[in-house]
């Protein structure tokens, strides 16, 4: 939608057009975009309300403070400003900063307890884990627990797969935002590779870590999750480690920056969402950032005030539900608008060898499916080895 078709628009109403048409000119466009805006909005608001709290307990563990909602107030406003940095001074600057940041912090410490943690251990469990997991990959994935009704399914499955809806908006438009010059296999490819290779690597790690401690008998880590929660569980495990005065520092920072990465981009999105006209190089007004940055720290406030993993997870789903349907309708825009501008490509009898003047064509359909022929320049804007550019 941007790079190729050219359209001055941030907004997956846009790329739904494909499919609705005119209709994302309406009621109907408003109705995708206001969904989108709360799903994004869902999205980040679980990150805060899950985040605040393991950061206040990481807080309480460094300077022996209470944790009280003032403690968790303050922890969001330095958060808040952080992320107000970021998005102020934009993508170059600002947020592609705190992402290598990110990056780097987060590869240390994963090096870090893989070398001074049991590493065979580590490693057997991890190649233990992925073969369990293949070997019992339909049931996983279809398990629904309706005998023992032990509430895993419920409480985190079914979480987890409305959680990454809720960020499919923001995440699709920030990727899209800065990979000009990619190809569409390039994007898929890379984001689902990488992306799930780090966060193989993170459970693999870090939980296989937690579960020598909890099988070994070092720490009873399970009645720690059971009477306090997750951030004093993730305390507890850090507290076991090696040099922990200065590695639970270094975690904390590491969250500080996990979350500031998550919620400037989703800020920079919403702005640009929110933007009646912008190309993919151009970026939203910075008023407009600092704007959704300050709602999105609202939210957390308010998530915060209700209190509880449950209300966090059921916000979660309430806003990713509605997305679904506006996904379906993305995925159809997108191979409809594939096999209309790069069909020719794909089927050699579509393309003439040249034109009167002996430059090469492609045929393509038009939006009222009428054949059409174009010179190849005018088809894909600029070609690297014969493949069309993103």
């Amino acid at each position: 939608m941007l790079y190729v078709r050219k359209l001055n628009v941030l907004r997956l109403s846009e790329a739904c057009r494909g499919v609705l048409g005119d209709l994302v000119d309406g009621p109907v466009g408003k109705v995708i975009d206001i969904i989108v805006v709360f799903s994004i909005v869902g999205g980040v608001g679980t990150s805060l309300g899950l985040s605040v709290p393991l950061v206040s307990e990481l807080f309480q563990e460094m300077f022996g403070v209470e944790d009280t909602f003032l403690l968790q107030m303050g922890i969001l406003f330095l958060w808040t400003a952080m992320i107000a940095w970021s998005v102020y001074n934009g993508l170059g600057k600002g947020i592609q900063t705190l992402s290598n940041i990110n990056t780097v912090l987060g590869f240390v410490l994963l090096f870090f307890v893989l070398v001074v943690g049991p590493t065979v251990f580590l490693l057997n469990l991890w190649s233990n884990s992925f073969g369990l997991f293949l070997d019992n990959f339909f049931r996983l994935n279809f398990w629904t627990d309706p005998v023992a009704k032990g509430g895993f399914p419920e409480g985190w499955t079914i979480f987890y797969w409305a959680w990454w809806i809720a960020y499919a908006p923001m995440m699709g438009l920030f990727v899209a935002r800065i990979s000009r010059g990619r190809t569409i296999k390039e994007l898929i490819l890379h984001g689902v590779i990488w992306g799930s290779i780090g966060c193989w690597a993170f459970f693999a790690i870090w939980g296989g870590y937690a579960v020598n401690l909890q099988i070994n008998g070092v720490i009873d880590l399970q009645s720690i999750l059971n009477t306090s929660g997750i951030p004093a569980t993730v305390v507890a495990v850090l507290k076991t480690l090696p040099l922990s005065t200065i590695i639970i520092p270094v975690f904390t920072l590491l969250c500080f920056v996990f979350l500031a990465t998550t919620v400037d981009s989703s800020a920079y999105m919403l702005a640009s969402i929110c933007t009646k006209e912008i190309s993919g190089y151009q970026e939203p007004a910075r008023w407009n950032r600092i704007l959704w940055t300050v709602l999105l720290a609202v939210v957390g406030v308010g998530l915060l005030s209700v209190g509880g993993l449950k209300a966090v997870q059921t916000s979660t789903i309430l806003v990713a539900l509605p997305m679904i349907p506006v996904l379906v309708i993305m995925s159809m825009s997108l191979l409809r608008w594939v096999y209309r501008d790069f069909g020719a490509l794909l089927s050699k009898s579509s393309i003439a060898r040249c034109s009167k003047d002996g430059n090469p064509v492609l045929v393509r359909t038009d939006e009222n499916g009428e054949p059409e022929i174009l010179p190849v320049s005018q088809t894909v804007g600029s070609r690297t080895n014969g493949v069309p550019r993103a």
